[in-house]
């Protein structure tokens, strides 16, 4: 009888903490998020015209002279994120120097500048290969191509910029940086909406 005893306490308490530890705590912990952080626990959605377009925190392929790009992506073509990762190239591999240059090459004749003023993370990759921004040198550096692409004045798209910049958190953490996505998309709405 002791025997049968412990087996149904054990499988009370096998209930009780699955129960607990595997619906309670998650509901409530789910919970918290939708109602303190809703945006970020959903995946930090950007809508437009009333549907997801994509997210904040997740790079995504622009092409064309009209928009501002992104940095290079090593997750494969279009910032694919199931092949999300770095190339694994080190600083004196010779393959990641002539990846480099090619792309240091190109960003220059697009924006028009000399090579050696090409921003770094014009040319690189991020560690995922998803990275969502570019730093203002970078997003500076794409104005006059934009805008030329667009028929808009270089200051109106320059202004743009300048309102998406987004500072340092808490004011010492991180470096100054600019969404590509969240910057399109406003470059977009000044296109149709003037």
């Amino acid at each position: 009888m002791t025997l049968l005893r412990q087996f149904l306490a054990g499988l009370r308490l096998l209930l009780v903490l699955t129960v607990l530890v595997g619906l309670a705590y998650p509901l409530l912990v789910l919970g918290i998020g939708q109602v303190a952080f809703h945006s970020r626990a959903n995946g930090s959605l950007i809508s437009a015209d009333g549907r997801p377009v994509g997210s904040a925190l997740l790079g995504q392929g622009f092409t064309g002279p009209q928009w501002f790009t992104p940095r290079p992506s090593a997750a494969g073509a279009g910032s694919d994120g199931l092949a999300s990762g770095g190339s694994n190239l080190g600083p004196s591999s010779a393959k990641l120097q002539k990846s480099v240059d090619a792309a240091r090459a190109a960003a220059a004749a697009s924006d028009g500048v000399p090579p050696a003023d090409v921003p770094p993370d014009a040319v690189t990759s991020s560690g995922s290969g998803l990275d969502p921004d570019i730093s203002p040198g970078n997003a500076y550096q794409q104005v006059d191509r934009v805008a030329a692409a667009r028929g808009l004045p270089a200051a109106t798209v320059r202004r743009l910029v300048d309102s998406h910049l987004t500072g340092r958190a808490l004011g010492f953490l991180g470096e100054p940086h600019v969404n590509v996505l969240e910057l399109n998309l406003a470059l977009a709405g000044l296109r149709s909406g003037g």
